[in-house]
């Protein structure tokens, strides 16, 4: 019994799912009707290249409300986080700042949107203590009741809730990185910053 125990612990303490995050989930199947040859897609492929639904969020840190539409000829990467508890965001969080300082004076925007996980009621003066920790200086807002990441993500069964999309100078989606870490010097990382020196040359 103790090490399931243990097991439901972690679950709970790592709480970036949508459920509670695993640390893998197999890539998604092919579509049915599909040959036993067909590619094995990344999860999230199949948004690329539609145009990013926007968002409507009241409350936002480190920079005046902004609008999808008001971003146009910028790149723009959006990650959804929660708290320091979860391991995946505080992994990540290192590489957010990065690619911030490394491309924001190129047009790189990149936009943090807290999704709140934790039982005690959303308190916005908590959640800015999240950004010091963090040590994010980039825009930020609380998406309450978890209303754009549904939007945009939770239209289906997902591994993570910790989802990071890329879009292109005209707000269509280019790249989804589907949830958990890229740390510094992570492979993933290294696609994500690929990704955007593409987008900023075009």
């Amino acid at each position: 019994m103790q090490p399931v125990t243990l097991a439901l612990v972690f679950a709970v303490l790592a709480g970036c799912s949508a459920a509670a995050e695993p640390e893998a989930r197999p890539r998604e199947k092919p579509e049915k009707g599909g040959k036993p040859d067909d590619k094995v897609t990344r999860e999230g492929d199949e948004l690329i290249g539609r145009a990013a639904p926007g968002w409507e969020l009241a409350t936002w840190f480190n920079s005046k409300p902004l609008a999808l539409e008001e971003l146009r000829g910028k790149v723009v990467l959006v990650r959804w986080f929660t708290s320091p508890d979860c391991p995946f965001c505080t992994a990540t969080a290192p590489s957010l700042n990065l690619l911030d300082d490394r491309y924001r004076a190129r047009g790189l925007v990149v936009l943090g949107f807290y999704h709140h996980r934790n039982p005690e009621p959303l308190d916005p003066a908590v959640v800015k203590g999240y950004l010091d920790n963090y040590e994010f200086r980039f825009p930020v807002a609380i998406d309450p009741d978890w209303k754009t990441l549904n939007r945009w993500w939770l239209d289906r069964d997902r591994g993570y809730t910790s989802v990071s999309f890329l879009l292109d100078k005209k707000g269509v989606i280019r790249f989804v990185h589907p949830g958990g870490a890229y740390a510094p010097g992570s492979p993933d990382l290294a696609a994500i910053e690929h990704q955007i020196q593409a987008l900023l040359a075009e």
